[in-house]
């Protein structure tokens, strides 16, 4: 279940100051209910303990600074006593799920009826290598198969990538060789496949040992070649473009409608006639993406906690987009029916059902508005 979720939202990608992944809990427990929830607070788990939930799964983290203990003397510290003692454990997904594709600002944008967009902040590819070796043509789709099992090959929505060429290769065996082919002393040819994969970088260990398990020769012959970084699909917030171009005022409306309600309702900042096409969502806190989305000639930008400053900054510079600024949780709210989809698509055929659960308690903090 654990794997299932890390491999989705990989807590690699999480931003060094956040604490994601499993906070309590055994990731070889059974799982058989799953509640999903924007914030770990007391309504929540009341919620998970009285539904039967195994497993909760929260956007925003319990314990975001470090802490010495979990005394159930403490608020969060009784949470996660309630937690274990209920039988249920606690999994976070926070920026892991920000920059993910598919992620929460992806969720966000398609609740307000937007195309898929392109991420506003993007992130670089994880590292690559790419394996350069030389193997009996008899050989070669054996070694293939037996690097691609260990990770090598992987591109996109496809596995088993190589190129291939015939040669020849030639070598002599010296004194205490104990050549596969050929007599130590002798030259010896060979009809060889140059044979190249890539691999992500975590995996050069595993492919590395598995070349050296799988092909024939004593000492094969190959080289791990560190590929050019570029730009991935992760990254922080989404820009779309529609197809036509409408006023502001319209525009909003999508967001009153496509995002659950709040205490606090939604400000603007813009003319009500301006006619917006390229649109900027950031889930959760956005300002600090202000310069990006200015930059990239975003007409509207939709997010939460915009700060009086940077938002008249943002107002007052020329060709600046119109700001909306909605309720943090609701920005991310709807992420939660994704993340739910994505861990049943993920479960291994066969395994026994799991039923999941998102939660509509809204755990915005603000209850009033006067």
């Amino acid at each position: 279940m654990v794997k299932v979720l890390d491999d989705r939202y990989d807590p690699r990608w999480a931003e060094s100051w956040d604490a994601v992944g499993l906070v309590c809990g055994d990731p070889d427990a059974s799982v058989t209910k799953v509640l999903f929830a924007i914030d770990p607070v007391a309504d929540v788990v009341d919620e998970a303990l009285a539904w039967g939930a195994d497993l909760l799964v929260t956007h925003h983290p319990l314990f975001l600074r470090p802490v010495h203990g979990v005394p159930a003397t403490s608020d969060k510290g009784r949470l996660v006593h309630r937690l274990i003692t209920g039988g249920c454990g606690l999994l976070v997904a926070h920026t892991n799920a920000d920059c993910a594709t598919g992620g929460v600002s992806d969720a966000l944008a398609d609740a307000l009826g937007l195309p898929p967009g392109k991420p506003i902040d993007p992130r670089p590819c994880d590292p690559m290598d790419k394996l350069v070796t030389f193997v009996p043509q008899v050989d070669a789709e054996r070694v293939l198969d037996a690097l691609a099992i260990a990770g090598a090959g992987a591109i996109g929505d496809y596995d088993r990538c190589a190129f291939t060429v015939e040669g020849t290769g030639t070598f002599r065996p010296l004194d205490g060789a104990n050549p596969t082919i050929g007599q130590v002393g002798e030259v010896a040819s060979v009809a060889e496949t140059r044979l190249e994969m890539v691999m992500s970088r975590d995996r050069r260990d595993a492919v590395v040992a598995a070349l050296r398990a799988a092909h024939p020769y004593e000492t094969p012959a190959f080289d791990v070649i560190e590929v050019a970084g570029e730009v991935g699909p992760r990254g922080t917030g989404r820009v779309s473009v529609l197809d036509e171009a409408e006023p502001l005022s319209v525009f909003v409306q999508r967001v009153v409608k496509g995002l659950p309600a709040t205490a606090g309702g939604i400000r603007v900042a813009g003319e009500p006639t301006r006619l917006v096409r390229k649109i900027a969502v950031c889930g959760g806190a956005g300002d600090s993406l202000l310069g990006s989305v200015r930059a990239i000639g975003a007409d509207v930008y939709v997010t939460a906690d915009l700060r009086h400053h940077p938002a008249s900054e943002a107002r007052e510079a020329a060709g600046g987009p119109a700001l909306v600024d909605v309720a943090h949780w609701a920005t991310e709210w709807p992420w939660l029916e994704r993340a739910a989809e994505e861990l049943e698509a993920g479960l291994t055929t066969g395994k026994a059902r799991v039923q999941t659960r998102v939660s509509e308690l809204v755990t915005d903090p603000w209850t009033l508005r006067v």
